[in-house]
């Protein structure tokens, strides 16, 4: 399986101020060649080559091989922008996304990422060292940092591109990896169910409760002073909302991973196999108060999702999506439906057994039990593989599929 490896660039300013040219020139390149594809309709990579190569090469001074990325990172740029359009993430034919997205030409952000192969870009990694091209020559010995395992992984398994890319005047490669998978588990003993929710975030049949009320509390916080920033609405407020947007995405990505990677390992030490809710259409479904969207729509559930997919896959651990409907007033003990069952938010008693039981934890027990009942009917593991990644009209990688337009899950 692919998996992309970051890594940090500590350039000199000499050499940063060459990298930062490079990425400009290639951008506008990029922009060009777009405008190019879209007034001709050309936006195959062959046909598109023979009307463009030559200029780039000539116009931006760039090599053989970065000019043929350009190329290429165009036409990735519209083949996302078709599968978008197909599976109308950008709306439907003739609203105004859909024209605001058709009518023009894709522009590329002068700081965008730039894919290297391995002609123009070689790896030192015992000497924590690259070297790579730019604009203004060959840039020798930039140094790197990575953790030890980062670096592990760079040499064993690094194959295919790399991406340059700058981030708050910071500079990263993006490094492609052909991970070896472990063989899959075909005879779980169990599965560990795994129910999400609002006010806990992940609540497993064990009982565990992971990222819930302390996280919550610290998000209110966070949400409280976004609303204050937003209502000054200074361009130093602007600039504190954009630096803490970017900060709260990072934590909640990590705490993502740290669940996923404490989930898969728990199924793999114990044999079992995981599973989890199919919420596709969740967002489409539920109906809210005003009051409570901005909580239900807080968190990306579905990150957290294709995080515990592919450490699955990696570890050869099963997962299996099951439908969620009634797992939350359904009793773990005697089957009883009942919506009085669930008491509060967060205890469930059952009305014809008498069961009692955190609710998160009942419902984690319903779902392990119907993943558990769809196994033994031959079900298989449903745990995706890595969708193909394109790149959109900013230069950046994405993955596209058609289940983005309609997979959504419940979030705070």
């Amino acid at each position: 399986m692919k998996l992309i490896v970051q890594v940090k660039l500590l350039p000199t300013p000499v050499q940063a101020a060459a990298l930062e040219a490079t990425l400009q020139a290639c951008n506008e390149a990029a922009t060009w060649c777009s405008r190019v594809a879209f007034n001709k309709d050309v936006k195959r990579n062959f046909a598109l080559r023979e009307h463009t190569y030559g200029e780039i090469k000539a116009r931006w001074n760039l090599g053989a091989q970065a000019a043929q990325h350009v190329i290429k990172k165009v036409c990735d740029a519209y083949a996302t922008l078709k599968a978008n359009l197909r599976a109308q993430i950008l709306g439907r034919p003739g609203s105004k996304r859909h024209r605001w997205a058709t009518e023009k030409p894709i522009a590329f952000r002068p700081e965008g990422a730039q894919p290297y192969d391995d002609r123009m870009l070689s790896w030192q990694i015992p000497e924590r060292r690259v070297s790579i091209w730019t604009v203004a020559g060959r840039v020798k010995d930039v140094a790197l940092t990575a953790s030890p395992e980062q670096l592990t992984t760079l040499a064993l398994y690094r194959k295919g591109e790399s991406d340059l890319v700058c981030r708050d005047g910071m500079w990263f490669l993006l490094a492609t990896c052909e991970i070896p998978e472990a063989p899959p588990n075909t005879d779980p003993v169990d599965f560990l169910g795994i129910d999400l929710g609002i006010v806990n975030i992940a609540t497993t049949s064990d009982g565990e409760i992971m990222a819930g009320r302390d996280l919550n509390r610290t998000r209110l916080r966070e949400r409280t002073l976004r609303t204050k920033l937003q209502k000054k609405n200074t361009p130093s407020a602007k600039r504190r909302l954009k630096k803490r947007r970017r900060k709260e995405a990072r934590r909640a990505k990590d705490i993502n991973h740290k669940i996923a990677k404490h989930v898969v390992a728990e199924a793999e030490r114990t044999s079992r196999g995981i599973a989890l809710e199919d919420l596709t259409g969740i967002r489409e479904r539920v109906r809210l108060r005003k009051p409570q969207r901005a909580t239900h729509s807080s968190w990306s559930f579905h990150q957290l999702g294709q995080f515990i997919a592919y450490k699955a896959r990696r570890a050869g651990v099963p997962v299996v999506h099951v439908d969620p409907a009634y797992t939350s007033r359904t009793c773990a003990e005697c089957g009883h439906i009942d919506r009085a069952n669930r008491v509060s938010q967060a205890w469930f008693a059952c009305r014809s057994c008498g069961f009692v039981d955190h609710a998160d934890r009942n419902s984690s027990r319903n779902i392990r039990a119907r993943a558990w009942e769809l196994w033994r009917r031959g079900a298989q593991s449903t745990a995706p593989a890595p969708p193909p990644r394109q790149r959109d009209g900013a230069g950046r990688k994405r993955s596209i599929t058609a289940s983005d337009a309609r997979c959504a899950s419940p979030s705070l």
